[in-house]
């Protein structure tokens, strides 16, 4: 089943290659997004911009964890998301980046989560635009590739229409020229990272507000977006992308198996079946390096969301992928669940 689907060829570090991905791309998302989701991804989508989950400059300067930065050449279009506040940290990790091979270093300034505030970083930077255009002017400094940043419209009792144009005009002053926007305030005390997803009320037209008063600005909107019907219209209406979170994860064939033709124009839908079969030979390769076949296959559990035989296609891979001795041959039996033929 191999042979069915045509899979993607790396690509060079092109701006222009990135920009375009940019178009759509997959949220990073902690726990989620690693190289085997990101794999997975690629194979739904030859198109679209795929994000690490975020890798904290900490970690890669002081605790010289480099192995987070491992990934697989088929990923590109892909981006390297940092946490961190340190520039000369940033700088350094954006550096590592760059050298593994990353097309774009893209800043965290959004997430909420207890972890990042008690380091200074994520959505509590909203809060320091100079610091965070000092921050992207060290790491623009250090690697050839762009430099983006991704952030909340504000946090706390910030009002976004004071603070969002500021914010934008500093960073793009420090030589940022590509953002994303999570077009809800973070809330640093009193709602979860969980919360902090759901609760505050979505503002999508002060995003679009800013792209009319940043025109030379590339902006993606990110939040709530849950499907490709929901995101066209903001790229119709003048965005230069949309960041498609959960729902890409959760559903993944509803959202990259259809967004090479309707988002960029190129190509067919994939299959998610001749997908399956790709990965086969994928999860053998990883799991001669080590890997258990259940790291892997928690990210497929989505990618028959909606059709027949998805429930038992799930229910064989949670049960077994675990077990001791798993290996392709329960991902071939999880498939006759949705195609009533072996791989």
């Amino acid at each position: 089943m191999t042979d069915q689907i045509n899979a993607p060829f790396p690509r060079p570090a092109n701006a222009n290659v990135i920009r375009q991905a940019a178009r759509l791309s997959v949220a990073p998302m902690m726990d989620w997004t690693d190289r085997h989701c990101r794999y997975l991804h690629r194979l739904l989508s030859h198109e679209a911009l795929l994000y690490t989950e975020m890798v904290t400059a900490p970690a890669l300067v002081r605790g010289g964890a480099l192995h987070l930065l491992d990934h697989s050449p088929q990923e590109h279009p892909v981006a390297l998301q940092l946490g961190g506040s340190d520039p000369a940290e940033l700088a350094q990790a954006a550096e590592f980046g760059a050298e593994a091979g990353y097309d774009e270093i893209n800043l965290n300034c959004g997430c909420p989560s207890d972890r990042v505030q008690s380091g200074a970083f994520g959505a509590v930077l909203m809060k320091s635009p100079d610091l965070v255009a000092e921050c992207v002017a060290a790491m623009r400094a250090k690697v050839d590739v762009e430099v983006t940043v991704k952030c909340r419209i504000g946090v706390d009792d910030q009002d976004p229409q004071e603070l969002l144009p500021v914010f934008l005009e500093r960073i793009a002053a420090a030589g940022c020229e590509r953002v994303t926007i999570h077009a809800r305030k973070a809330w640093l005390k009193g709602l979860s990272p969980k919360e902090n997803r759901d609760i505050p009320p979505l503002d999508y037209e002060i995003v679009h507000q800013m792209k009319a008063e940043f025109p030379k600005l590339h902006i993606s909107l990110n939040g709530g977006v849950a499907s490709l019907d929901e995101a066209l219209p903001h790229l119709e209406r003048g965005l230069d992308g949309v960041m498609i979170g959960r729902a890409a994860y959760h559903q993944p064939s509803d959202i990259l198996s259809q967004a090479d033709p309707l988002v960029f124009g190129t190509g067919s839908a994939t299959d998610p079946v001749a997908v399956v079969g790709h990965m086969l030979g994928y999860i053998d390769d990883q799991m001669a390096q080590g890997a258990r076949l259940h790291q892997i296959t928690r990210h497929m559990l989505g990618l028959f969301a909606g059709r027949p035989g998805a429930r038992n296609w799930r229910r064989v891979l949670s049960e077994g992928a675990s077990r001791p001795g798993a290996d392709t041959r329960l991902v071939e039996t999880a498939l006759e669940q949705v195609t009533g033929i072996a791989a």
